[in-house]
């Protein structure tokens, strides 16, 4: 199986530039190396899961793409729709303790989406609100943009901090965790309000969670992390017990129930190292001479 350029969509015979392409990154942190050789691409419109456990490096990649970790080696070229600029990027970080007491309302948050890095405090006026009217419209926050943030629940934060991050029509969506500590109702809800954005918006979207279930409806690709190595492609393709079982570098299990994927990483000590010769992962350019450990 060969997924070179992986996350492209063919179109009347041909593939559209992608938004984001990763080539062969590699981040050291501390002298430990936490990418190694990390490969895929976003294109416009789509869906993608950053899967991994906890500690895989999901945090480390999304800071990379934003620029805030330098790479050691490798490629990050983020481009705009058409392909002449550089991409424009939103940002969702994992979730963030806002006192309930804190006088911000959540047209306030969304509204420093326009001109949180300027000075000052931003000039009222009728197009300004207009804009954050719109973005609360379009992630259903319109109900509650006058309450405090603090005050509202972790699916109605979520709402805003997107809402945040989409006000500026980025190219480009990065999210981090914001599945963690929602219901279930709520990640549905979360779920199908990215899709919905990345679709009708052509947003290239990465969502970063520990589980794959929650997008599994939704996802057009996924791009596992473990121990450093990467994996991209579809689901079906990517979470398998040869190949998670190589990038763990020990016996992993996949299995499906009732239309949700278990993974399970057996004890004991690590597996021989895979042969190159007869171990492709999914998303990278050439086979890997040994599976980090």
């Amino acid at each position: 199986m060969s997924l070179n350029g992986c996350g492209q969509q063919v179109l009347n015979g041909s593939a559209p530039a992608p938004v984001l392409e990763v080539t062969d990154l590699t981040v050291s942190l501390g002298g430990r190396i936490v990418l190694d050789n990390v490969a895929f691409n976003l294109a416009r419109g789509s869906v993608a899961g950053l899967i991994g456990p906890n500690g895989a490096g999901k945090t480390t990649l999304l800071k990379t793409i934003l620029g805030f970790v330098t790479a050691q080696s490798g490629s990050l070229k983020r481009s705009t729709r058409d392909g002449r600029g550089t991409a424009r990027i939103g940002y969702v970080p994992q979730k963030i303790d806002l006192d309930a007491d804190m006088p911000l309302r959540a047209r306030d948050l969304v509204g420093l989406g326009l001109d949180g890095s300027r000075l000052g405090f931003p000039l009222p006026s009728r197009k300004r609100r207009a804009l954050v009217d719109e973005a609360l419209e379009a992630v259903g926050a319109a109900q509650f943009a006058d309450k405090r943030v603090g005050r509202l629940s972790g699916g109605e934060q979520q709402r805003v901090l997107i809402a945040h991050a989409v006000i500026r029509q980025p190219d480009l969506l990065l999210l981090d965790e914001p599945l963690a500590n929602l219901d279930l109702r709520s990640e549905h809800e979360i779920v199908d309000l990215v899709a919905a954005l990345a679709r009708r918006r052509g947003i290239a979207s990465l969502v970063s969670t520990h589980d794959v279930n929650p997008l599994l409806g939704v996802m057009d690709q996924v791009v596992y992390l473990a121990a450093g190595k990467s994996a991209c492609g579809r689901v079906d393709e990517v979470v398998t017990t040869e190949v998670l079982s190589a990038l763990y570098g020990r016996q992993v299990d996949v299995l499906r129930v009732h239309g949700r994927v278990v993974v399970s990483a057996a004890p004991g000590p690590p597996l021989p190292l895979v042969d190159a010769a007869t171990m492709h992962l999914p998303g990278a350019e050439h086979p890997p001479e040994r599976v980090k450990r």
